[in-house]
């Protein structure tokens, strides 16, 4: 009888202590449940040759349009969202619909551009915002970046229309640039320019950017 008490009390205590035991296995052994998959960030390279550059300049009684090609260019997306991107224009190939080598010239030269001294001007994206319930065809995000052009960085903020669908993606918006931000001072009013042969201070840049997913490495 004395015998089957003492196993009894054995057994007891092997179980209280072993119930602890096992409550803290439980509680620190590896994790069974399945890991979350945290999606990687996707690169689409921009095709210069689909993509367009369109800049246009007012003075009094006429204006100029004419094209800048894309060197390079990427956007970054997180999903569906879009998240970075950078670009270059290659400003030696500025050019202007009526074929005008003067006037090419002249946007070339230290007046403006000064494309000898720098043959490139970038955009790299600092900060998107989505537009919550734009509609198909309107703007969709307002993007932030530094816009780097004759060597001298400033913000800007635009609108822009951001068409994602699968391995390919299109972007188009219009920007303002106030070309006093850049110290392009020709024939501008700041200076004394005669009031019939002022340049007005800002030009556009119509954009068009069309890129496709990038291959893994």
């Amino acid at each position: 009888m004395k015998t089957n008490q003492v196993v009894a009390g054995f057994l007891a205590v092997v179980l209280l202590t072993a119930a602890p035991l096992m409550t803290i296995a439980g509680t620190h052994g590896p994790d069974k449940r399945a890991a979350k998959t945290v999606a990687k960030p996707v690169t689409y390279a921009v095709d210069p040759e689909q993509s367009t550059i369109v800049w246009n300049s007012k003075k009094v009684g006429g204006e100029h349009t004419g094209n800048i090609k894309l060197a390079k260019g990427e956007f970054v997306f997180d999903g569906k969202k879009l998240t970075a991107g950078n670009f270059t224009a290659d400003m030696t190939t500025l050019s202007e619909n009526k074929n005008s080598e003067r006037v090419v010239n002249h946007l070339k030269s230290d007046d403006f551009f000064g494309v000898e001294k720098n043959p490139t001007s970038t955009f790299k994206i600092t900060k998107v915002e989505a537009i919550s319930g734009a509609k198909t065809g309107e703007p969709n995000y307002n993007v932030t970046g530094d816009l780097m052009i004759k060597g001298t960085t400033k913000p800007i903020t635009f609108p822009a229309v951001v068409k994602q669908s699968g391995d390919d993606v299109e972007a188009t918006a219009k920007l303002t640039v106030n070309r006093l931000d850049y110290d392009i001072k020709y024939r501008a009013a700041i200076i004394g320019t005669a009031a019939d042969r002022i340049i007005e201070d800002t030009f556009t840049l119509d954009l068009k950017m069309v890129g496709k997913k990038s291959k893994p490495m």
